[in-house]
């Protein structure tokens, strides 16, 4: 069992800047894949970006040149660092996780909220 835990979620208003961390139970180079997925209110939880073990990563069209992810092998943390956030950006931010062991696994955080106001 993998556990994560989010912090750095908040209000901010619009054009300003947040930095997300997700600390890891486990050494995350037993992770295939961590990332960040956010849910708003009556929406579906969507991709926000993504990074390997290898340090590669995937972001959605619509946060590409605003937000970075990025790891800290040493710590087991990822971050997301967010900048111009709009209010669309609201959202819950989940932290995730897919083992190397099994990679039918998926794991979550508990969820941060991350409020934009305008």
């Amino acid at each position: 069992q993998v556990q994560l835990m989010e912090s750095g979620g908040g209000l901010v208003q619009a054009g300003g800047s947040l930095k997300l961390a997700c600390g890891a139970s486990v050494d995350i180079d037993t992770l295939l894949l961590m990332g960040w997925y956010r849910q708003a209110p009556g929406k579906q939880r969507d991709l926000v970006a993504v990074i390997s073990g290898g340090g590669s990563a995937n972001y959605a069209d619509s946060n590409k040149g605003r937000f970075t992810i990025s790891r800290d092998g040493a710590n087991n943390m990822i971050y997301l660092q967010m900048d111009d956030l709009q209010p669309e950006d609201t959202a819950v931010y989940y932290c995730y996780g897919r083992p190397r062991w099994n990679q039918d696994l998926e794991f979550w955080g508990q969820g941060t909220q991350v409020t934009v106001s305008s």
